[in-house]
């Protein structure tokens, strides 16, 4: 088996534990101490000493993304996760589908991106292949109308794998310009039942420049320039069709972060996803990225989407949430 492969298996596995945890969620799942629990004679504690919520400018809306704290070996729950994100003083969770709202009502959060329902790894199939395009606009169409009725604002959408055929890439690859006219169609069919839903469709860009599943690349990924998913977004025309902006994909295969941000301003972003550079860890002191100037030039260009915490933590979980969340509290 290749490290593509593996690759693929490996996010296959944590997608879907997701699932897995989620439905369990619904029944619970918290200690008696609401934060914490005990496994394997240990103490797994959301706490980091700190007390108190991490936001307190609020300009920017935080959300976190549910797979790096829910399939990681800290084994949060989607009931510890949703309590985690209130006592940061976050709007919400996000990646987590119909059968997670429920619980998320009841804490008060908001679901900031919904997965489009394909199944896993849903970024493998996309709209950028006619094999596979049908399917995906039809799961997707139903993810929006889920969206509608719970009022969660996005869901997520991809290009999709270059491949002729994903179960075999030796059968040939999918031309650039081919697969952006197929994703384009694709979109702006989405694009007229979005609108119709008020519902936004965000097509990210993925990085494939890491091969290791540990660094979290996606080789065979055809969005892999951020340029091209920018003029792909621009080409569909709609308002219900942006793009997201994934700044740790985004500095990995295209850098100049900032400069990418003023020039594509709110007409083509409609979300953001964040997480340190290199290795997706925090967002500390070892990565390259001035996300604290990062937030400040979304502000200027007045952006009003999430922020999604998507990185994988590398030591307590809560301790860098809260590091993450107060740096980019700007």
């Amino acid at each position: 088996m290749n490290r593509n492969n593996r690759h693929s298996l490996t996010r296959r596995e944590m997608l879907t534990r997701s699932a897995a945890l989620s439905g369990l969620a619904l029944t619970g799942g918290l200690s008696a101490s609401g934060c914490s629990r005990e496994r394997d004679g240990e103490r797994d504690d959301h706490s980091s000493g700190s007390t108190g919520p991490v936001v307190q400018n609020g300009r920017i809306k935080q959300v976190l993304a549910s797979w790096p704290f829910m399939d990681r070996a800290e084994f949060w729950s989607l009931e510890q996760l949703c309590q985690a994100a209130v006592d940061l003083g976050c709007a919400g969770i996000e990646l987590v589908g119909p059968d997670a709202w429920p619980t998320m009502k009841k804490y008060g959060l908001v679901c900031g991106m919904s997965p489009n329902g394909m199944p896993d790894p849903p970024f493998v199939k996309g709209l950028n292949n006619p094999s596979y395009r049908d399917e995906v606009i039809e799961t997707t169409r139903r993810r929006i109308e889920e969206c509608a009725g719970a009022g969660v604002p996005n869901v997520i959408a991809f290009t999709g794998y270059r491949y002729v055929d994903v179960d075999d890439p030796e059968k040939g690859e999918i031309p650039l310009d081919e697969g952006a006219r197929s994703t384009v169609e694709g979109l702006k069919e989405l694009a007229r039942h979005a609108e119709e839903h008020e519902i936004t469709v965000c097509l990210e860009h993925l990085n494939t420049r890491n091969p290791d599943p540990h660094v979290y690349g996606t080789p065979g990924y055809q969005g892999d320039d951020i340029d091209y998913c920018a003029e792909i977004v621009r080409e569909v025309g709609s308002p219900r069709v942006k793009l997201l902006f994934d700044i740790y994909h985004v500095q990995i295969m295209n850098g100049d972060v900032i400069s990418r941000i003023r020039e594509y301003g709110t007409d083509l972003i409609g979300h953001i996803h964040t997480a340190g550079v290199p290795g997706r860890g925090e967002l500390d002191h070892t990565q390259e990225l001035n996300y604290p100037a990062i937030m400040r030039a979304l502000l200027e260009i007045g952006y009003e989407g999430y922020v999604g915490q998507e990185f994988v933590p590398t030591r307590n979980p809560m301790e860098g949430l809260r590091e993450a969340v107060a740096i980019c509290d700007v």
